[in-house]
Parts: structure tokens; C-alpha cells; sequence
């Protein structure tokens, strides 16, 4: 019974991913995910309680957003142990290549983008929580993170946001060809680049 139930959580999960990413935010509803998993609606509330909890459920899964583990690598005593800049760098590539192996994920920030609500909030928080995670990996070395280098992580992982979610549908943007592997090995490059000069030179000011 247990791997019955855990199947079928699964499946309500994966239509709800589905949903998310080809129709938004205006056209979600327990009834909806009944039909696209395929299941009675009372199983839905019986598993997972209201609309926010679903949602909650699908964002905290592992497959909607990457998980520290996966941004971190299989060493974060390393990662910690490096230089800030490196180590932020590392850290901020490793988001790049993860965000962009979750195409599902990359539709629902689009869709993010022209509609916001208060299921979309659950998701922001999901994200919210994951950043004071990372910043938690990246104070093992360094102390608090400045208001400056918040900043500059901002920026940096709104522009992988932001140029994932476009790759959806354009290959190139600027003289990068953000669907490829090189346009985003020179991207990786970038971001090193951008780590080194903004927050080795104000750690050592």
C-alpha cells in the first residue's frame, strides 16, 4: 500500500510539472491535476492537503528546483575551503548547468514572468529558502556575505534565469548561442571573470 501510494504521489506530482509548464498559472486547480494524472480528486487532498501544500510538495521534490546537494558538488568542504570568488563561481556554474537540465522548470519561470499569484508565491519561496542555503554553503569560508556580493550573485543568477528561459525558444542571444554547449561554456567563463574582479577586489580592499 505504501508503494501504491508513493507511485501515485509521484504521478500527481508529474502532472502537475505538465500543467505548470504548458498552461500556466490561470488554468491550474486540483481538477485539473485529477485529469491529467488520472486520478480522483479526493486522493489529491487525502496526499498532499489544499492547492499551496500541492504546489509546495511539487516545488520541495528535487526536480522543480536544484537541491544544495547538486549546486554544492559532491565536496562542499572544498568548496568551502576555496577562495570566496572561486567558490562562488563554482557555485554559480553549477546552477547555470542545473537549472538548464530541467526544461519543465525553465516553462514555469516563463510563464512566471506575465502571471503571479499565490501559487506562484509558493514558488518563490522554495527558491527564496534555497538562496539563504547557498549563502549558508558559501558563509562556511567567508562570514556573512556582504550586501555587495549578494548583489552581484543577484545579477548573475537572474542572467542565467533569464538566458535558460530564452534558450527555450531563440538560439543565440548577443553574439552567444545559448543553446549550445560552447555559448555556455562561454558564459561559465564570464561568470568566473565577473567573481574574480567584483569579489576578490572588495575582499581585498
Amino acid at each position: 500500500m505504501a508503494r501504491d501510494r508513493q507511485e501515485t504521489e509521484k504521478k500527481i506530482l508529474r502532472a502537475v510539472g505538465r500543467i505548470l509548464a504548458e498552461k500556466g498559472f490561470r488554468n491550474f486547480g486540483i481538477n485539473a491535476v485529477a485529469r491529467q494524472a488520472k486520478v480522483d480528486k479526493v486522493l489529491i487532498y487525502r496526499y498532499f492537503g489544499g492547492m499551496p501544500e500541492l504546489l509546495r510538495a511539487y516545488a520541495e521534490a528535487g526536480s522543480y528546483w536544484p537541491t544544495i546537494e547538486e549546486v554544492a558538488g559532491s565536496d562542499p568542504g572544498a568548496l568551502q575551503r576555496a577562495p570566496l570568488q572561486k567558490a562562488v563561481a563554482e557555485l554559480l556554474c553549477n546552477f547555470a548547468r542545473a537549472i538548464r537540465k530541467r526544461p519543465v522548470t525553465l516553462e514555469i519561470l516563463a510563464w512566471e514572468a506575465i502571471e503571479r499569484n499565490e501559487l506562484s508565491k509558493v514558488l518563490h519561496k522554495v527558491r527564496k529558502d534555497f538562496t539563504k542555503k547557498l549563502y549558508g554553503v558559501i558563509a562556511g569560508s567567508a562570514g556573512h556575505p556582504t550586501a555587495d556580493m549578494a548583489a552581484v550573485v543577484t545579477l548573475v543568477t537572474a542572467g542565467i534565469n533569464y538566458l535558460a528561459v530564452r534558450s527555450r525558444k531563440v538560439g543565440s542571444f548577443g553574439a552567444v548561442r545559448i543553446r549550445s554547449e560552447e555559448g555556455w561554456q562561454q558564459l561559465e567563463s564570464a561568470i568566473r571573470m565577473i567573481c574574480g574582479q567584483c569579489i576578490a577586489e572588495r575582499e581585498a580592499a
